[in-house]
């Protein structure tokens, strides 16, 4: 590797690493702002300690192993983050309650330009967009944090085991030994298996689906539906599964949609919308960031993140959208 110290300014050399930096901080704490947090820190000890630094190896892994332990302090001692489904069973629309829990209960969502590289080989940016999708951030998060750390820079990123032995100071054995553990995980989950990037058939789905909800056309939006379809909305607890108790919930409690705009953006490697409601006060206002899943021609799940004061802001988002 030779992307060691050289006499162009470390801040400048320091900053060429913030996005894929965090896009890793990401995968290992599963919020994009404690990541952003994780990675401020790395740079700060970075320019602290780059005077004895000395080229003594590639600044690259310097960065990732302050990152690395950056990360693996802030989850000692603390429960994972986790969507929804990973805390408990589905509810109906009957039996469906208001219980919230606190943010840090939750995986975020992340735009894709804080944790994406804009440019590089297809391929490998292809993998590192379906490493940021929620369904395989929820399974990282079930790892030991240094399986967690094995998996993400062996599979992910590409590193030799060995390169990893020296980030983590183990055996290049030990290193083996977690991926083996951390691939056992990842096989038993079919929700963290890579899919298909999105084709013109799901693009066009998508729009159809963006055309029938601010419709309010819920037959028409059902019927894109898979039959198993997920709807969760952290920071609520509950969630709901399969396609008529979306739909009962879309004509009764989510009732207040009605007459909702979408907006597009990027999140977790694929489309998403910023979703507006009607306001009392004439116009619309932030109501939720609609992540959707996609696979086999039919849309499988939604996360509603409603948190919109903080997420909107973090999508460069305007603060609400005036009457048309």
């Amino acid at each position: 590797m030779a992307d060691v110290i050289t006499e162009e300014p470390v801040e400048l050399q320091l900053e060429r690493y913030r996005t894929e930096l965090t896009g890793y901080c990401y995968r290992m704490l599963g919020s994009v702002f404690e990541a952003e947090d994780a990675v401020q820190e790395t740079m700060v000890r970075a320019w602290r300690g780059h005077r004895g630094f000395e080229g003594r190896a590639a600044l690259r892994s310097w960065l990732y192993r302050i990152a690395t332990n950056v990360c693996l302090d802030a989850l000692n001692g603390r429960r994972n983050r986790a969507r929804p489904m990973d805390l408990a069973g589905p509810v109906t629309v009957a039996t469906a309650s208001e219980t919230q829990l606190p943010e840090a209960t939750w995986i975020g969502p992340a735009p894709d330009g804080r944790v994406l590289p804009e440019t590089g080989d297809p391929a490998d940016v292809a993998a590192q967009r379906e490493s940021v999708k929620l369904a395989f951030v929820a399974v990282l998060q079930r790892l030991a944090p240094r399986q967690r750390a094995v998996l993400i820079l062996r599979e992910v990123l590409g590193w030799k085991a060995a390169e990893v032995a020296e980030l983590l100071g183990v055996t290049v054995a030990s290193v083996n030994s977690a991926l083996q553990r951390a691939r056992g995980v990842l096989a038993g989950d079919a929700a963290a298996r890579p899919a298909p990037d999105l084709d013109d058939d799901h693009r066009a789905l998508l729009d159809r689906y963006v055309r029938a909800f601010e419709a309010y056309d819920m037959d028409g939006l059902a019927a894109l539906l898979h039959e198993d379809v997920t709807l969760n909305m952290p920071p609520f607890a509950m969630w709901l599964c399969g396609r008529e108790e979306i739909r009962a919930w879309m004509l009764g409690p989510g009732h207040g949609c009605r007459g909702s705009r979408l907006l597009p953006v990027t999140a977790n490697g694929g489309p998403a919308f910023a979703q507006y409601r009607p306001s009392p006060a004439g116009g619309h206002e932030p109501w939720a960031l609609i992540v959707p899943e996609v696979s086999a021609g039919r849309i499988t799940g939604f996360t509603n993140f409603l948190d919109t004061d903080v997420l909107f802001p973090l999508f460069g988002l305007p603060p609400r959208l005036e009457a048309e």
